[in-house]
């Protein structure tokens, strides 16, 4: 939801009158507080599933195009790690790979036919196998991150891109805290 839809519903529900100004104050106040017990309760989840899917997609921060990394594991869905860069290479790719390690050892990296995943999974995922899918024919798709990135697109779209690198990284902490944590799982 927009801050605009969350201050509605707030007065309509509870009867509490928050301006949308105030409800993005308290996302800036609040998104340390919520990505510090994130990164608390990742290491508690068992990441060792079969596959992880990587992805990025493209955000506006200031107007100017960043890219916004994902990695998420193919069984419970959540998002293992993320990273926000004004570039698209490969140190960004082994930045976001680097810091989901931390979390576990997926058997497969399924990504997209892009060269810059190419390098940093052999480097930080020895053991795992990289799964480049090449067309929509393929027995193994990256659907499930595709899917992911629309419902991203979704909540970002409310947003209408985000005014700095700080307060983009904070609002992004944000719903995925709100995404592994608060949104149910099937």
């Amino acid at each position: 939801s927009s801050f605009r839809n969350i201050s509605l519903i707030l007065r309509l529900t509870f009867n509490v009158s928050v301006s949308h100004t105030t409800i993005s104050n308290w996302c800036t106040k609040f998104a340390p507080l919520f990505d510090n017990m994130r990164l608390k309760l990742l290491p508690a989840l068992d990441f060792s599933s079969d596959e992880w899917h990587a992805d990025e997609t493209v955000v506006k921060v200031s107007g100017q195009k960043h890219y916004l990394w994902f990695v998420v594991d193919s069984e419970t869905r959540f998002i293992v790690g993320f990273h926000l860069s004004p570039h698209r290479d490969s140190t960004q790719a082994f930045c976001v790979l680097n810091e989901s390690a931390k979390l576990g050892k997926p058997k497969a990296i399924v990504s997209d036919r892009y060269a810059a995943y190419k390098v940093p999974v052999k480097s930080v995922f020895t053991e795992a196998r990289h799964i480049r899918v090449e067309s929509f024919k393929d027995d193994i798709s990256n659907n499930l991150i595709e899917c992911f990135n629309k419902q991203f697109k979704a909540w970002y779209k409310t947003k209408q891109g985000f005014s700095s690198f700080s307060s983009a990284n904070n609002l992004i902490s944000i719903f995925v805290f709100f995404f592994n944590f608060v949104r149910p799982h099937s």
